[in-house]
């Protein structure tokens, strides 16, 4: 069976929440890569942006539905929701729109469990730890590219 040692990317690029959504776009595009894991002060993966976090900050913010009652307005939505609207579509920094916790697979993962993993949780992108640090990075790709060996 293959794993995930045997295929992952070990040259792992990444970003920190800190950094600018510009610069997020200009790493994703030229190193032709769909994402990225995020890393802490300290060097832990605090989470993974991708694609299509970027993708998702474009899309038109979504005004949540009310009806109205003697004057009084009463959302039918959670009023949360608008507040995370706001926060995606004004997005500056990582921070405001990459995914967590991130979701880590281990050298000694099975592919099998990876494609599993991607395709149930709609991912592109996850880190590889090992004792808790991070050693590499599988994709799509990799899993893909996996198949033609």
């Amino acid at each position: 069976m293959t794993k995930v040692a045997d295929i992952m990317t070990r040259k792992v690029i990444t970003v920190t929440p800190e950094t600018p959504i510009r610069e997020l776009a200009q790493i994703l595009s030229e190193k032709h890569i769909n994402g990225v894991p995020v890393l802490d002060d300290e060097g832990d993966v605090v989470g993974v942006v991708c694609e299509s976090d970027l993708i998702n900050q474009g899309q038109p913010l979504h005004i949540p539905t009310v009806f109205v009652i003697l004057d009084s307005f009463i959302p039918l939505e959670n009023p949360w929701g608008l507040q995370k609207e706001f926060k995606r579509i004004s997005a500056t920094k990582v921070e405001d729109i990459y995914s967590r916790p991130a979701v880590c697979v281990s050298m000694e993962t099975d592919i099998a469990e990876v494609a599993r993993l991607m395709n149930e949780r709609k991912l592109y992108t996850l880190p590889v730890l090992d004792k808790g640090k991070l050693v590499g990075v599988v994709g799509k790709g990799d899993v893909i590219r996996s198949l033609l060996q």
